[in-house]
């Protein structure tokens, strides 16, 4: 092969399209920015039309001899390739081109470990980096042979470098796994405390830099790194707001998405993604300045069907009217139930707008009332204690008269299967709720 070199700052960008990518134009920019966000420097591109992909290169092989002197001219260290390539292609590319060769996957990988600060985060990075790498061992190390087999018909080469750097990966990848099953473990635990204390949980959800972070500061006093850079958030921050008439909710920040975004990535950062699947509602914020806006809408979602979010409740936030020169307004369906929010996170206007249709959604999914119960049904009283339905007490000689603040879902299972339970359930009804 070659000696490659480590630094890797100056880059030349190969950009395959295809009618079926969308628009080239746009994507190219999409993946310069990705190029910048991992602190490389942009020399310049190949745009290479890509219909039927070549199994040596992916791109034609008179592409390639183009990339190969463009790599030449520009003295470029890195040749970065916008769309996912296989072993096979890469390793190719790099004998071609004699210098390093890296996919999409791998540049986001990259950006991942630069950007990844939590313990958590570094091991899902970690992991997701050593899968990838698996797949693109080469047997490049037969000179180091360090044993000879001995039996009958495994005479030779023993155990190769390459062996032994494939076991030790493999133990690698083993213990990363054992180390995050403990750490989610913990985070589980932290959830099922706020499933027991019964606060409605929102997460912000939608494609990298549409200004979840800025929404999630503005909402709260969360202090979350922003910046105008692709995945400038990776970790989960969780925190509280206080100012709507449901009563406190808890609000996760979590990890933009992207287009061909690696699967191994998605696998490592259950954690991370977690906080959507256990949401009661969904934040889906857009740039509203943005021409592509719906068709990014459906790669979030598609990542959200990954994950097993897809049936999460969701209210559309179209960030950013202040770029798109649009006013605040809220949009509601037939109904009359918000659909869609359209603010700026960076002003401040709207803002009080999505307050407001976060206190009607989420307070409409709680029941506030009190309840009479016997002495005899303290076992369901303390039920009622430990699921943070109890707002407030009074005890006398009819039995507890308890004022309730909780989530229809956490009631209805309470009220069933109880003699004592008569008095829940017909608040229920009155309600609306089938115990």
């Amino acid at each position: 092969m070659f000696d490659r070199k480590k630094k890797g700052e100056r880059a030349l960008l190969v950009l395959p399209h295809s009618r079926s990518m969308g628009d080239g134009v746009r994507r190219g920019e999409e993946f310069a920015e990705l190029v910048r966000s991992a602190g490389a420097e942009v020399l310049g591109h190949v745009a290479a039309r890509v219909e039927d992909p070549n199994p040596r290169y992916y791109i034609g092989t008179g592409k390639a001899d183009e990339v190969a002197e463009a790599v030449r001219a520009l003295e470029a260290d890195v040749v970065l390739v916008d769309h996912i390539l296989t072993p096979v292609q890469e390793r190719n590319l790099e004998k071609l081109l004699s210098v390093r060769v890296v996919d999409r996957a791998g540049l986001i990988l990259d950006i991942f470990a630069q950007r990844a600060r939590s313990h958590e985060g570094k091991l899902e990075v970690e992991l997701a980096q050593l899968k990838h790498l698996a797949t693109r061992l080469v047997r490049g190390w037969t000179h180091l042979d360090s044993q000879r087999g001995g039996a009958i018909g495994l005479r030779g080469p023993g155990e190769t470098q390459l062996e032994t750097d494939r076991r030790l990966l493999g133990e690698r990848v083993k213990m990363l796994t054992k180390r995050l099953e403990k750490v989610q473990t913990q985070r589980t635990q932290q959830r099922r405390s706020r499933l027991r204390n019964t606060v409605p949980r929102v997460a912000l959800v939608g494609y990298t830099n549409a200004g979840k972070s800025t929404l999630f500061n503005a909402l709260t006093t969360g202090g979350v790194y922003t910046a105008d850079l692709l995945f400038a958030t990776l970790d989960p921050t969780v925190r509280k707001v206080d100012d709507l008439s449901c009563g406190p909710a808890v609000l996760a920040d979590t990890v933009g998405f992207i287009r061909e975004l690696p699967h191994d990535l998605v696998a490592a950062f259950r954690a991370t993604l977690a906080e959507a699947r256990d949401a009661d509602l969904l934040l889906h914020v857009s740039d509203a300045a943005d021409e592509e806006r719906d068709l990014l809408r459906r790669v979030v979602n598609g990542v959200l069907e990954e994950i097993g979010a897809g049936d999460v409740p969701q209210l559309s936030i179209m960030n950013k009217i202040d770029l798109a020169g649009l006013p605040a307004r809220i949009d509601r369906d037939a109904d009359g139930k918000p659909s869609q929010v359209w603010l700026s996170a960076a002003t401040g206007e709207g803002l009080d707008g999505l307050r407001v249709v976060l206190g009607e959604l989420l307070g409409g999914e709680r029941v506030h009332a009190t309840v009479s119960l016997s002495l005899g049904a303290g076992r369901l009283h303390a039920r009622l204690k430990a699921a943070g339905a109890i707002v407030a007490e009074r005890i006398d000689d009819s039995g507890w008269h308890l004022d309730l603040d909780a989530p229809r879902s956490v009631l209805a299972p309470l009220a069933g299967g109880d003699e004592h339970a008569a008095p829940l359930r017909q608040l229920l009804e009155v309600e609306g709720i089938e115990a």
